[in-house]
């Protein structure tokens, strides 16, 4: 058996300190002329994450309905996030900023993981958060994507869409993508936003709050400019 991870153990907090160096690395080259070269590494990084995570599924035999699909959160905020960094379209950016910081990095700091290094799961588990993570932060500085004015309800109707779709594939198919039928294992925010089915209803009321928040420094910034 792999070893069981542990929340802020040996393992995790080096992927914590990974993470952060690479963003640094990140807004450093943004100022250099390898600044292309390392968005659209980083963007294909993303966007291999969902191939490349079904194969290691595939792999290890834990490939089964509920592995499948790329419905997860995280999944559409990487899917964004390579779309955003190697063709620095508005909404793509936008989309792994708000989704980005108001869900995957929360994954990052409270992972909902079974399995601890050397497990290919592992790896898995925070290229992709580590990433979604970096260029979250990335398209708004290094970048200078900011979000546009409307940016709040604009993510607010496509979070709900794909709410809805996964909803939909939950009931066909009897999964839980994006934890709506239940809470994750793990200690997480879930915890806190009362029992099934109500929490769903309080994360999409908390979206609002967190997308808003997400968006005010900017909209300060509009307002002093």
């Amino acid at each position: 058996m792999p070893p069981q991870f542990h929340p802020y153990g040996a393992s995790h907090q080096a992927m914590l300190l990974v993470t952060a160096l690479a963003l640094v690395v990140m807004l450093l080259l943004s100022r250099t002329r390898f600044s292309r070269v390392a968005e659209k590494m980083l963007g294909a990084l993303l966007l291999l994450q969902i191939p490349g995570t079904l194969l290691m599924h595939w792999m290890n035999g834990s490939l089964n309905a509920q592995t499948l699909l790329p419905l997860q959160y995280c999944d559409i905020a990487a899917i964004a996030g390579g779309l955003g960094l190697c063709f620095r379209r508005q909404f793509w950016c936008e989309v792994v900023y708000f989704f980005g910081i108001a869900g995957t990095f929360q994954g990052l700091l409270t992972p909902a993981l079974q399995f601890d290094h050397p497990d290919p799961r592992f790896f898995a588990f925070f290229a992709l958060h580590s990433g979604v993570t970096i260029a979250a932060f990335y398209v708004v500085t290094g970048m200078r994507m900011r979000p546009a004015p409307g940016a709040v309800w604009r993510m607010m109707s496509f979070s709900l869409a794909w709410y809805a779709t996964t909803a939909a594939v939950n009931l066909a198919l009897g999964t839980n993508y994006a934890f709506q039928c239940a809470k994750p294992p793990q200690a997480s925010l879930f915890d806190h936003l009362g029992p099934w089915p109500w929490y769903n209803f309080v994360a999409i009321g908390l979206g609002v709050v967190f997308y808003s928040a997400l968006c005010l420094p900017f909209t300060f910034r509009r307002l002093k400019g």
